[in-house]
């Protein structure tokens, strides 16, 4: 008889038994196929050796510049933080505060956070309010988008240089490899191994003989609920509304509160603003020769006419194929969900996932203007600013990624189970 700690499934609220793992095993949910743990050998001393490695990178990173461009002698250089004063100097101060989050704060909060708490356990100590600085982590983890900066900066090199010579920094580089070290750190970092370290309710809170008369298939009908940051599993006290994980503090809910209407506004604003960022000019071009104002779809032709077909197919997808497939798929899931649909159970968990997965990208033309805008400020000859579209394409990527946020993928299920009640 399996007597593994018994986990619910944060897609489908399944409740099954952990099985143990060796070397680089993944356990996942035998009803939606979600992972539910991923077995790291010595994980967390991994964890701290890349993030201290990131912070190193991440500091160099900010303190020269990522790119410049020289015309006739005149050299411009940008660094991240001044591509970001750049644009708040423009008036664009809600995209200057998105890259900011999203390059910036997002990816030093969760290196420190990492940090925070793997280095007092590697001197054998706890770390103080543990469970607050987790809980920072678990919040700073989507929003770090440092893979979609470089990508960003790729595009951007191959527009300036059909302008002037590009001189590549030394942050570009120093970027390229905190990517790499950075998503290294996140996947060594295992939850599940820190918790044990720390001790304290390292097990669910039911006790075993309770966890073996568990007879319903979920955790909602067997009177448990999941910490969604911690994953610890809990019993439903006598106010499910004010619940709290008793590990790392979380606020726990049987589902997410008031999923539907929260998932419908901001799917709703999104669906609003997505016609104005694809109509209006994102970026303003004024030279000699005039002035210019490019649309998103204007900046994936000039890549394609310029020969740069392969990035040209990576924008459009980015921008304009991932933002709009976004929407239409999670209307498809809220409106199934919604009507209690049984069907396709497990391909719209799939489809809900690559919804999570995908959203960042979107991202990708806020970065190009970003660095174009800082970089192509030649007064006598040319200037790029940012226009009113890329306000709208920011709120769009925000909202939708929200809007997933929202949607609670184990209402899916819910319709299923009331089917075998």
């Amino acid at each position: 008889m399996n007597t593994g700690r018994l986990i619910a499934c944060h897609e489908c609220d399944l409740l099954q038994r952990e099985a143990p793992l060796t070397g680089e095993g993944v356990l996942r949910c035998c009803r939606c196929g979600a992972e539910l743990y991923r077995h790291h050998p010595d994980s967390l001393d991994r964890a701290l050796a890349y993030t201290l490695t990131c912070i190193v990178l991440f500091v160099i990173g900010n303190a020269y510049p990522i790119v410049g461009l020289s015309v006739n002698g005149d050299l411009v250089q940008t660094t991240l933080l001044g591509a970001v004063r750049a644009l708040y100097t423009d008036g664009m101060w809600p995209i200057a505060g998105l890259v900011f989050v999203t390059t910036f704060l997002m990816p030093l909060m969760q290196m420190s956070a990492i940090a925070y708490l793997l280095v007092p356990l590697r001197l054998r100590r706890l770390p103080y309010r543990a469970d607050i600085v987790f809980r920072m982590l678990h919040l700073a983890r989507p929003w770090g988008m440092t893979e979609v900066l470089i990508l960003g900066m790729l595009v951007a090199l191959v527009k300036l240089a059909h302008i002037a010579s590009v001189v590549p920094g030394v942050a570009l580089w120093t970027f390229a490899a905190l990517m790499l070290l950075l998503a290294a750190a996140s996947a060594a970092f295992d939850p599940h191994e820190l918790w044990q370290r720390i001790g304290g309710h390292s097990r669910s809170a039911p006790g075993p003989e309770e966890l073996a008369a568990a007879s319903a298939r979920t955790a909602m009908a067997s009177g448990l609920m999941t910490c969604h940051s911690c994953g610890l599993l809990t019993k439903t006290g006598p106010h499910v509304h004010e619940a709290s994980c008793p590990r790392c503090g979380a606020h726990l809910h049987e589902r997410k509160p008031a999923s539907f209407a929260r998932t419908w506004a901001f799917l709703i604003a999104a669906m609003v603003l997505y016609i104005p960022a694809n109509m209006l000019p994102v970026m303003n071009t004024s030279s000699l020769f005039g002035s210019e104002k490019d649309t998103i779809l204007s900046g994936v032709v000039y890549l394609w006419t310029s020969g740069s077909w392969p990035l040209a197919i990576i924008v459009f997808i980015a921008s304009i194929a991932v933002p709009m497939l976004k929407i239409l798929a999670i209307m498809f899931l809220v409106i199934s969900t919604q009507r209690r649909s049984v069907a396709l159970l497990q391909q719209r968990t799939r489809i809900y996932r690559v919804v999570e997965l995908v959203g960042r990208w979107s991202m990708l033309d806020i970065y190009v203007i970003t660095i174009l805008v800082a970089l192509v400020q030649f007064n006598a000859l040319a200037t790029i600013q940012a226009g009113p579209a890329a306000v709208a394409f920011g709120a769009v990527v925000v909202l939708t990624m929200f809007a997933a946020m929202s949607f609670d993928p184990r209402l899916i299920w819910d319709a299923n189970e009331s089917n075998h009640g």
